[in-house]
C-alpha cells in the first residue's frame, strides 16, 4: 500500500466533506495498445504486478476518498471480476456499464455515471497513473465549483490536452490550441463541488445533443463552462504521474511503479 504524509492528508481533509467519491472513466479499450488490450480494458494492464485501476483506487483511498464509480465498457466483465474479487476495506467501489463505449467517446461514460455525481467529487481518467501525494496537493487547492489539475513542462505535443490560464482560472481547454497560448497541460483529474457537479452535468447534456457530441471528449464541457469563470486550476509540478497511451508510456509507468512500490516497503 501506499504511504502518504499525515499532514498533507489533514490538510486534504479541511477542504472536503467526509465522503468523497470519484468517478473513474474506463470504458474503452486502449487501441493505441494493442496487442496488449486486444482481450483487456486498458485500466486492466499489469504496472509492477497491478492493474492501472487498482493503483488508481489505492491513490484515492490513502486520500480518504471511500466511494468511487469505475464506468466500464470494453470488456467490462473483466473488470467487474477484478472488483469482485478483490477487498478494499473502507473504500465502495462499484461498476457502472456504459453501452455506448463503441459509438461514444467519454463524455458518454460522464453521462451514464452522472447519478454518482452529486455532493462533491472527482472525474479522473481511466489511464492516469498518479501518486498519492499528487491527489493530495490537487484536492488541497480546490477554491472554485470546478478544479482542473494541471502540470507545466517545456513544450507541448498534439496528443497533450493543453490550458491556458488566467491567473488559476482556466478560460481555455484543448488539444487543438495554438501553442503560442498554452500555459499548461490537464492530467486528467478534474474536482466538482456541488455547483460544479451541476454545471457540469447540465454541459454534458448539451454536449450530447450537439454536432457530433457522441464524439466528444467531456472536456468539451469545461472549455463551454470556462466562460462562466467557474472554472480554477490546481497545479501539482513537482509531483509524478503518467498517462498510459502509447507503448512508450507502458516502460515509464513501471519505472513510476517500482518508484511507489520502493517507497511503500521502505
Amino acid at each position: 500500500m501506499f504511504r502518504l504524509n499525515r499532514g498533507r492528508t489533514r490538510e486534504t481533509l479541511k477542504h472536503w466533506n467526509k465522503t468523497l467519491k470519484a468517478v473513474i472513466l474506463s470504458a474503452g479499450q486502449g487501441s493505441r495498445l494493442l496487442p496488449l488490450t486486444q482481450n483487456q480494458p486498458k485500466c486492466l494492464l499489469p504496472i509492477n504486478g497491478r492493474s492501472i485501476l487498482e493503483w488508481q483506487l489505492s491513490a484515492l483511498a490513502a486520500n480518504g476518498v471511500n466511494d468511487v464509480t469505475v464506468v466500464t465498457g470494453f470488456y467490462a466483465e473483466e473488470v467487474d471480476n477484478l472488483i469482485a474479487s478483490q477487498d478494499f476495506g473502507d473504500q465502495k467501489v462499484r461498476t457502472v456499464y456504459n453501452p455506448f463505449y463503441a459509438v461514444a467517446d467519454n463524455a458518454g461514460s460522464c453521462y451514464v455515471a452522472r447519478e454518482a455525481m452529486t455532493g462533491e467529487f472527482m472525474v479522473i481518467n481511466g489511464d492516469t497513473l498518479f501518486e498519492p501525494e499528487l491527489a493530495g496537493r490537487a484536492l488541497a487547492q480546490r477554491k472554485m465549483p470546478i478544479t482542473v489539475t494541471i502540470d507545466r513542462k517545456d513544450s507541448y505535443d498534439a496528443d497533450d490536452m493543453k490550458v491556458c490560464l488566467e491567473g488559476d482560472r482556466l478560460i481555455r481547454i484543448g488539444k487543438a490550441l495554438p501553442l503560442d497560448v498554452v500555459d499548461a497541460e490537464s492530467i486528467g483529474l478534474l474536482m466538482f463541488n456541488e455547483e460544479g457537479g451541476q454545471h457540469f452535468k447540465d454541459a454534458i447534456v448539451n454536449l450530447l445533443r450537439g454536432e457530433n457530441g457522441l464524439k466528444s471528449w467531456y472536456l468539451r464541457a469545461i472549455d463551454a463552462l470556462a466562460v462562466r469563470k467557474v472554472v480554477g486550476t490546481a497545479s501539482i509540478e513537482g509531483y509524478t504521474w503518467q498517462e498510459v497511451d502509447f507503448m512508450e508510456d507502458l516502460s515509464r509507468a513501471e519505472a513510476l511503479g517500482d518508484k511507489w512500490a520502493g517507497r511503500s516497503a521502505g
